[in-house]
């Protein structure tokens, strides 16, 4: 594992002695509901993401929530949120401006290796990292407390791992948590394995145009994940999405 993944990986594990129960059971919203209904609109599903490492600060009060209902008016079938602080300079508090200020799915992406992150805050879904959680048993904890699970994969043996667990929705990820590279051809490899077995697949890192995404699309993904780009130019996912264009 890279030495910056580590390095969050320890500050997490500090962390943890300060988590609390924040909820009992939610009713999420449905992920892959939305992106067929997008695509439907004649829209790339892209799932978008409040990052704020790619602006290289933190977020204001109310930062969130604006960048969230923008996501949503841009033709977004879902919104990330990192609430990751240490070195993405995320936060709890930007998932539940986000959830609480549009209708769409969110995505809680952190860094969760023990089930007492699980309950923290409320989302949709949770992002669960193959290489470093123990997904079987967070898997359960996910859905116990009403959201789902997105597992996140980068080859073939992960992914049999998660479909063995029961994921229903996988994360092909671009980037290399080991070197921290970014390839597209991992998806490209990886995606149509994952439609075979039936999976919700989202195409993770490294898409950065329309074209990017719509070579997503055609190795096999169902939605897009996309952080960086969006979070440094906004405009560009109306572009992606084909919301701008879209007479809808």
């Amino acid at each position: 594992m890279h030495p910056l993944i580590e390095g969050i990986l320890s500050a997490t594990e500090l962390r943890m002695a300060g988590v609390r129960q924040s909820f009992d059971r939610l009713e999420s919203r449905d992920l892959i509901g939305s992106a067929m209904s997008a695509r439907d609109r004649g829209l790339i599903p892209v799932i978008a993401e409040i990052k704020p490492r790619a602006i290289s600060r933190t977020l204001r009060d109310g930062e969130a929530a604006r960048i969230a209902r923008f996501y949503e008016s841009m033709g977004a079938c879902g919104i990330s949120v990192l609430t990751e602080p240490t070195y993405f300079l995320g936060s709890i508090s930007s998932l539940e401006e986000a959830r609480t200020s549009t209708s769409i799915p969110v995505l809680r992406k952190d860094f969760i290796i023990d089930r007492k992150q699980i309950r923290e805050a409320e989302a949709d879904l949770v992002l669960l990292i193959a290489s470093i959680a123990d997904i079987e048993d967070l898997m359960e904890d996910v859905r116990a407390a009403g959201m789902e699970p997105l597992i996140e994969v980068h080859d073939e043996h992960e992914l049999d791992r998660a479909a063995d667990a029961g994921a229903t929705i996988v994360g092909i990820n671009n980037r290399d948590l080991r070197t921290l590279e970014v390839d597209l051809r991992r998806f490209e490899a990886l995606g149509p394995l994952a439609r075979d077995i039936g999976l919700f697949t989202v195409a993770e890192s490294g898409v950065r145009s329309r074209e990017d995404a719509l070579r997503m699309m055609s190795a096999g993904a169902d939605a897009i994940l996309i952080g960086t780009s969006i979070m440094k130019n906004p405009a560009l996912l109306g572009e992606i999405t084909g919301a701008n264009s879209s007479p809808a």
